[in-house]
This record gives C-alpha cells, sequence and structure tokens, in this order.
C-alpha cells in the first residue's frame, strides 16, 4: 500500500427535507384540518480513528463524499426520513483543517474516537406545525435547511514515543527491525526508507513503546536536497528523538561529527519545538570498530561533538553505544528509553482527586508523619 501523509476532499453533509402542505381528505370529515409531516434531517458527516490503517491514500484519489438527503414531509402526518449519515475512517493522529483559513479544526488522536465533521441540515416544518386555535388551515411550510460543505486538508502525524533521526544509511531500519516486530526494507544503498515506519517494542508484561523510522535526512533538505523535510512532521508528537550515528562510514574522508551537525542544523531550521526535544545520541555500527579502538573515538567524538554544538560541560548528553546488527548495547538503551518514558507519563498523570471535606485531614495526617518537633510524632 502506498503511504499518503497529505490530502484534500470536500465533504458535504445531507440537506434537510421540505415540509409539507396537506390536509386530511376523509369520507364524513369535512374538516380533517391540516396533516402535513416536516421533512427529515439531512445525514451527518462523521471522521473515526481507525487503529487499522496508517496511510491516507483512500482520499488521495476519492475526494468528494456526500450524505443523503433528508425526505420532503408528506400528508397523512408522515415525516420525512432521516437522511443516511456517512463515516470516514481515518488513520489515528489525523489532523483535520479548513483548507481555506488553514485552522486546524480536529485531531484524531485516540483509536475509535469519533468527530462530527459537517453536520446534516434539519428539515423543514410541515403545515401541522402551524395549526393552532386562530389559524385552523394553515398553509405554511418551511424549506428544509443546507447541510454544512466544506473543504479539508487531511494531514497524518504518526504517534509514537521514539523517532530515529539520522543520515540515510545510519542503521535506522536496522534497529527498528532488531527491537520491534516491524520489517522495513534494509539495503545497502542510501534512501532505502522511503515512508515512515512504526514498531511497537515489548519490553515487558504492559510494558511497551512506539518507535518511529522516517526517512534519513542530509544536509541541505531545508532547499529540497534529498527527500526533503517533508516527513519530519511524523517526529513532532514523539517524547523523544534518538539521533543515530553511522560510528564506522565506509568512507574515511566522511566525519561523523560533521554529519550528525548537519542533521541538527536541519532539525533547527524545519522546526525550533522539535530542536527542543530530548534527543539522545545512539553510536552505531560499532561492531565494525575494533574493540580495543572504541573508547578512545567516542570519547573522541563526543568531544569534538559538544565542541561542535557549543554543548556546555555541565549539560548532560545522553550516549549509548550500539550494534544495531548485532544487538549489542540495545538492551540497555530500551530499558533506559522504557525508563524515560514512563516517567513522562507519571508526571503527565492526573492527581490523586482527595476530597475537599477531608483535606485538612491529610494535611495533618501528613504533618504527624513529616515534623520530629511534634510530640505525637511516631516514626513507622
Amino acid at each position: 500500500m502506498k503511504f499518503v501523509d497529505e490530502a484534500y476532499i470536500d465533504i458535504a453533509a445531507g440537506d434537510g427535507g421540505n415540509g409539507c402542505v396537506s390536509f386530511r381528505h376523509e369520507k364524513y370529515k369535512e374538516f380533517g384540518g391540516p396533516n402535513g409531516g416536516d421533512g427529515g434531517r439531512g445525514g451527518h458527516v462523521w471522521a473515526i480513528a481507525d487503529a487499522a490503517l496508517n496511510t491516507l491514500v483512500d482520499y488521495r484519489f476519492s475526494r468528494r463524499h456526500e450524505a443523503k438527503r433528508g425526505e420532503h414531509g408528506m400528508g397523512s402526518d408522515m415525516f420525512g426520513a432521516m437522511g443516511d449519515d456517512i463515516t470516514l475512517k481515518m488513520p489515528v493522529g489525523t489532523i483535520i483543517t479548513d483548507a481555506e483559513t488553514g485552522d486546524v479544526l480536529y485531531e484524531l488522536l485516540v483509536p475509535g474516537e469519533k468527530i462530527m465533521i459537517a453536520k446534516g441540515g434539519d428539515g423543514g416544518f410541515g403545515n401541522l406545525r402551524f395549526k393552532s386555535a386562530i389559524n385552523r388551515a394553515p398553509r405554511q411550510k418551511t424549506m428544509g435547511y443546507p447541510g454544512e460543505r466544506k473543504e479539508l486538508k487531511l494531514e497524518l502525524k504518526v504517534l509514537a514515543d521514539v523517532g530515529l533521526l539520522g543520515m540515510p544509511n545510519a542503521g535506522k531500519s536496522t534497529l527498528i527491525s532488531a527491537i520491534s516486530n516491524a520489517r522495513p526494507k534494509i539495503a545497502d544503498y542510501p534512501f532505502t526508507t522511503l515512508h515512515p515506519n512504526l514498531g511497537v517494542v515489548r519490553v515487558g508484561p504492559e510494558q511497551s513503546f512506539v518507535v518511529a523510522d522516517v526517512p534519513g535526512l542530509i544536509e541541505g533538505a531545508s532547499e529540497g536536497a534529498g527527500l526533503g523535510h517533508q516527513f519530519l512532521r511524523h517526529l513532532q508528537r514523539t517524547r523523544i528523538l534518538l539521533h543515530m550515528i553511522d560510528f564506522a562510514p565506509f568512507d574515511d574522508a566522511v566525519d561523523p561529527v560533521k554529519q550528525a551537525k548537519a542533521i541538527v542544523g536541519e532539525l533547527k531550521k524545519y522546526d525550533d519545538a522539535l530542536y527542543k526535544k530530548p534527543r539522545w545520541l545512539v553510536l552505531n555500527k560499532l561492531d565494525m570498530v575494533p574493540t580495543e579502538e572504541r573508547e578512545a573515538k567516542v570519547k573522541d567524538f563526543v568531544k569534538r561533538y559538544r565542541t561542535a554544538l557549543k554543548i556546555k560541560a555541565a549539560d548532560s548528553l545522553p550516549v549509548f553505544q550500539i550494534s544495531a546488527l548485532t544487538r549489542e548495547g540495545c538492551e540497555p538503551l530500551i530499558q533506559a528509553i522504557m525508563a524515560h518514558v514512563r516517567s513522562i507519563q507519571q508526571a503527565a498523570a492526573e492527581p490523586e482527586y482527595i476530597d475537599p471535606r477531608f483535606a485538612a485531614q491529610a494535611e495533618s495526617d501528613a504533618a504527624l508523619q513529616t515534623d520530629p518537633e511534634d510530640p505525637r510524632f511516631k516514626p513507622l
């Protein structure tokens, strides 16, 4: 299936049915009165987040989506039937934007989330609605209201905890295939990855995180070099970035520090918020470096990297040494990521609710356990 992360669609909710003007005609009922029913409501347009989808390709070639209109009212007190709703299935992480104004209207962030993106028009009133003591034979009716019509832009930003960033052939696809069940294409030439890949890393019972692998960046991506910046949007919702470094390039003239600095520069040009996300260095392909030379090379790289990016010695810089091919060093990396993700989840969790009627008592009890000067203090 072709990966598509952007599409434009036109949607139209159904128009409401018209009201009906009718009078009861029945033998021996000379003054039967009005019996024209209301029109039916037009169908709504809904969007639902489907966890089984990971692309917007369905909307690339199918642009127009229109719900059915409501039926008109009829005589004999018969109201028109409502128009059928339509439901558009979209991947989790889809952003729905007004194509004309650019305003973000909705975001589908939870699997199964369902949102009405266009409301059907209400049906018109039949003359039965206008009957009163002074107007016993009304001939008024109202027309159905039109349904909402919108031009929308759909943009997919995948939901992942960890994003892999780096030059082409840095080993991102090899890493995601080594630590998860994802099986991206792996080859010995640049730009093997042409679209984002997601992998779920199982750490333990009820412990897992999602990794996103995007096509590699090169210097000049902001000017359109390589695949440009078009896939960096998929890293904006991640909690942490893993900057993969090819620590054993085939060409001895290639400087890993210079490449790493170029990637960071492209990241800053694209989005300052993405640039400020927590970013860990992952030195890959250590299996190709002699064991006795590893420590010295790693220290030299980190020193020159700090100097190139003007990182102070006091600032932390997590560095991991791995070989994605042999899985050497992958387990400590996975455990560190899991701990980081869990700490963020716990910090974002809602605080425990305390009934205000017992809040004062709870504070008093806490003071008893923490104030050693209180004569009532008893260590547990």
